[in-house]
């Protein structure tokens, strides 16, 4: 049985269409003006009332099955979260028996996590002669570099307790505030939509989650902890949520709309990443699991396909579904298998060392086009990642390739992040050698790849769903699983 599939570039095809570094480093166009600050939702308008049930947007294409991730003309597959125990049966030097019982993985097959996936769950290889998309131009970094200074707090430089204390006084949210425009992703259980709001007019992304299917692939937990950890954070490189509310059939979950689409389809239609824009994603991404890791809480499933790009072409970490708060050691076997660290893969307790590695195989792929261990069969692919044995492209800085060294170390009192030093050993390795990290967070850094936005509501950079004729905002039917989402 095939727990799950994955996306992987083979490194055969990968040799005969690499392109070169000036193809990645050309200029890139004019940059759209500076975001604006976090705007808070339906602060005290009140929206109007509608009668009778809403429906999504009806589509004469046919509705797909919402468990169907894979576009049966692609030649693509798709590479998606685990959180079984059954696969963690097939895994090497793994005893599920020594799972606790709070903590024992369930028995499923989530799309990227318990819920949705960014917005699209996976995208498929781009197919030879698709013209349909540029390969996006990536900006060279200016020069000279400023010297590397020690990042102070954060509020310093934010306040994510103003953020939050900003959503907790809102109005509550009710599904009638928005009107529901079109689909920008499905997963197992649920689907988001793209939906503009009638109170201040701006668009957000909902997260419309069956609670049927929740509970029947056992991903109450694991949804219930994705809200709880939305709610208590507030970074420039997280998506936002702004509220949830739930009928008698479904769970929502209103976050910010983050329009640039995925890193993983940029990092595809370029192949890999030169040395400059590899590092600038890192350091965004490194500063917000730091964040999370200084609240004791772990992500567990970091991959291109959960990083979006918001209109300035920044990093927006979504999908918090395996996310938990952690403050000593976990054992639930979870995450996307080419970035399982191997104390996962050996049922070992685990805790923030697991994001470090992870952190390690995204610089891998997007400096390579590729991650370091992949493998069609499963089981040969984890006995690849306990051995530790990489091949390592011969164009890797070698600078990148040491840092790489320290972040990928089965040694747990070894890799790096994981020692007295934590994130500040990886700001100081020479890889990040002049990275203004002050700057990285406060966004004064100028992204290499700027999304095309056509203006509010565009989204172009998402795939085209068939859109579902169910109706949400349904009330007055039996609803057994209400008190199993009691903060919703």
């Amino acid at each position: 049985m095939s727990f799950f599939n994955k996306f992987i570039d083979r490194a055969r095809n990968h040799s005969q269409s690499m392109p070169t570094n000036d193809q990645l480093t050309s200029s890139s166009s004019n940059t759209s003006g500076t975001q604006s600050s976090v705007n808070s939702a339906h602060e005290t308008k009140q929206a109007s009332q509608l009668h009778g049930l809403v429906t999504p947007p009806a589509s004469t294409a046919p509705t797909p099955s919402i468990i169907s991730h894979h576009d049966p003309q692609s030649n693509g597959t798709m590479r998606m979260s685990v959180d079984s125990p059954e696969h963690a049966r097939t895994l090497p030097h793994t005893n599920p028996d020594t799972l606790t019982q709070n903590d024992r993985p369930v028995a499923t097959l989530s799309a990227s996590s318990s819920t949705v996936s960014s917005y699209t769950s996976s995208r498929p290889a781009r197919q030879e002669g698709d013209e349909s998309h540029q390969t996006p131009t990536l900006r060279a970094p200016p020069q000279p570099h400023r010297p590397l200074r020690s990042v102070p707090s954060y509020t310093a430089i934010y306040n994510d307790q103003s953020i939050i204390q900003q959503r907790s006084n809102r109005p509550r949210l009710k599904l009638a505030d928005f009107q529901i425009l079109r689909t920008l992703g499905t997963g197992s259980f649920g689907r988001v939509h793209l939906v503009q709001s009638k109170v201040n007019a701006r668009y957000y992304a909902i997260k419309v989650l069956k609670k049927t299917e929740v509970v029947r692939l056992k991903q109450v937990e694991h949804t219930n902890n994705e809200k709880h950890i939305l709610e208590a954070v507030a970074h420039p490189f997280l998506v936002n949520m702004w509220g949830t509310f739930q009928d008698d059939a479904n769970l929502y979950m209103v976050m910010d709309y983050v329009p640039g689409g995925e890193l993983f389809s940029v990092l595809r239609r370029s192949q890999r990443f030169p040395d400059h824009v590899a590092k600038f994603y890192a350091a965004e991404v490194m500063l917000a699991i730091e964040y999370m890791h200084s609240k004791d809480m772990i992500y567990r499933d970091l991959k291109p396909e959960n990083l979006l790009l918001d209109a300035q072409g920044h990093i927006k970490i979504t999908d918090f579904g395996f996310a938990k708060y952690v403050p000593d050691i976990t054992w639930t076997l979870c995450g996307t298998p080419d970035y399982l660290a191997p104390e996962i893969i050996q049922s070992k307790g685990y805790g923030k060392a697991v994001d470090w590695w992870s952190l390690g195989i995204l610089i891998f792929e997007m400096l390579a086009g590729y991650p370091p261990f992949y493998d069609d069969d499963h089981l040969k692919l984890y006995e690849k990642i306990l051995a530790g044995k990489i091949k390592w492209p011969q164009y890797f800085d070698p600078n990148a390739k040491d840092l790489l060294k320290r972040l990928l170390m089965s040694d747990l009192s070894k890799r790096y992040g994981n020692l007295k030093g934590g994130s500040e050993d990886i700001k100081r390795h020479p890889w990040f050698q002049g990275v203004d990290f002050n700057r990285i967070l406060a966004r004064q850094i100028r992204p290499p790849y700027v999304p095309q936005i056509r203006g509010d509501g565009d989204a172009s950079h998402f795939d085209k769903y068939p859109e579902t004729q169910e109706q949400y905002g349904i009330t007055g039917i039996s609803d057994p699983y209400r008190h199993l989402f009691p903060d919703f």
